[in-house]
């Protein structure tokens, strides 16, 4: 029995999605601890695409239970609209269920959320757009929707009549949006009751019972460690807590039931959204990344900045996360390059930093340090095994194991499941991986 957190060691948009689901293959449970919608994951079995927003990815696996936990926020529409996007192609969701004490984003959340990023103006933050923000900040005020309301519509109808007339007097007055009708709201939402009611429980207490019953548990984040909202280069973050620390929180368990925690790294680093990101490529280099690498948001459709590889970073997400190993996705983006760069460290004027500074402004002051690995010009997408890969790229491998001080157990070598290299199987294996004892937890 292995308890396991998957959690992105970047800026997101990391391949979570792939090993998640590559993993869902040893897991009885996969839970999905926090974000909301603002999450893509992208999932290729075959010839076939599947992309994830709020559903965990073990849901291809039809005997795998998935759990929406508490510390998600779920928007009702996009969630039944997923469901049936799965239907649609044959993929059961009997085995989905929802936790009663997620919160729920709200029409007025979405319109506060647009409104709120176009008033920054040249200060905005590069959100999504799809109300989470707003929906957490409710929920910290403690004036927010939980699935539970939705259950009981005397509850709803009693929170909404008392929470719409305050919203309204902010889009009306503040934003300048024409008001939200009450009784619309609630029968619009009392609609979405009824379909999502019977996949509602008490998702901790299930949680629980898969624990004592020694069934292995897979935690799947939303997003990376550097949009945490309190670990990441804030304020271009997130509204909730990526890291491995949040998976405890978000699911209902305690800490001493994890097992073990997985982080997933590109072979090179990209960023959707505002914010300082020191190896940032934006010429030739850059582009090449972006187009290799199919660089566009799966939620939004955005370009992602793309640039080298962080080291610094990547030593952060370890120190933060906890990390025992570490999966490494898109080395065959790095194919057709001559010489490959890794940021090691910072230069800040005279002075040289090797560990990711807390403080914004002297983040993006920070000027990247690099060291060259050659290029190893062959096709990788057919390699299965260690051995099978160029020599190049298994030292480039090392060095960024190396570098952040922890084993390499997966590299994938392209979209679909079959192309990943096991290098050590990361639930059931010992803690060591590409570098052995080298980095050992």
């Amino acid at each position: 029995m292995a308890n396991v957190i998957v959690v992105g060691a970047q800026w997101g948009d990391e391949g979570k999605g792939k090993i998640t689901d590559l993993l869902s293959a040893s897991a009885d449970v996969v839970v999905r601890y926090q974000g909301g919608v603002n999450a893509g994951h992208t999932v290729c079995v075959g010839e076939q695409t599947f992309k994830l927003h709020l559903i965990p990815s073990g849901i291809l696996y039809p005997e795998t239970l998935c759990v929406i936990a508490a510390g998600t926020v779920i928007d009702p529409a996009v969630l039944l609209e997923e469901i049936g996007r799965l239907h649609a192609l044959k993929i059961s969701t009997a085995n989905l269920f929802i936790a009663e004490t997620a919160h729920v984003t709200m029409p007025y959340h979405r319109l506060i959320d647009i409104a709120e990023e176009e008033r920054r103006g040249k200060n905005r933050i590069g959100t999504t757009g799809r109300g989470i923000g707003p929906t957490y900040a409710d929920k910290s005020d403690r004036t927010g929707i939980r699935i539970l309301d939705l259950m009981h519509p005397d509850t709803l109808r009693e929170k909404l009549q008392w929470v719409i007339p305050l919203k309204n007097v902010l889009l009306e007055r503040l934003y300048e949006l024409p008001p939200l009708d009450v009784d619309q709201v609630i029968a619009q939402y009392l609609d979405y009751a009824d379909q999502l009611r019977p996949h509602v429980l008490d998702a901790s207490l299930l949680i629980d019972k898969a624990v004592r019953t020694r069934k292995n548990i897979l935690f799947e984040g939303a997003q990376g460690t550097l949009l945490d909202l309190d670990h990441g280069t804030y304020p271009y973050v997130t509204s909730s807590n990526p890291v491995a620390g949040g998976a405890c929180v978000g699911a209902g368990v305690g800490p001493t039931i994890i097992d073990r925690v997985i982080g997933v790294a590109k072979a090179y680093t990209t960023r959707v959204g505002e914010g300082p990101f020191p190896t940032e490529l934006k010429e030739e280099i850059g582009q090449h990344l972006g187009e290799k690498g199919a660089e566009f948001g799966t939620t939004t459709g955005r370009p992602r900045r793309c640039g080298w590889f962080d080291a610094v970073i990547g030593r952060y997400a370890v120190r933060i996360n906890g990390l025992d190993c570490v999966a490494i996705t898109k080395l065959d983006v790095l194919d057709e390059l001559d010489t490959i760069k890794v940021c090691v460290g910072y230069k800040v004027g005279d002075k040289r930093i090797e560990e990711f500074p807390s403080d914004a402004h002297l983040f993006g002051c920070c000027e990247p340090i690099y060291e060259e690995c050659p290029g190893w010009l062959q096709p990788t997408g057919d390699c299965r095994t260690l051995d099978e890969l160029p020599n190049k790229a298994r030292t480039y491998l090392e060095f960024l194991a190396k570098q952040m001080g922890v084993p390499i157990a997966l590299v994938s070598v392209g979209p679909n499941r079959e192309q990943t290299i096991i290098v050590e199987d990361p639930i059931h294996g010992p803690k060591r991986g590409l570098l052995g004892d080298i980095g050992e937890r």
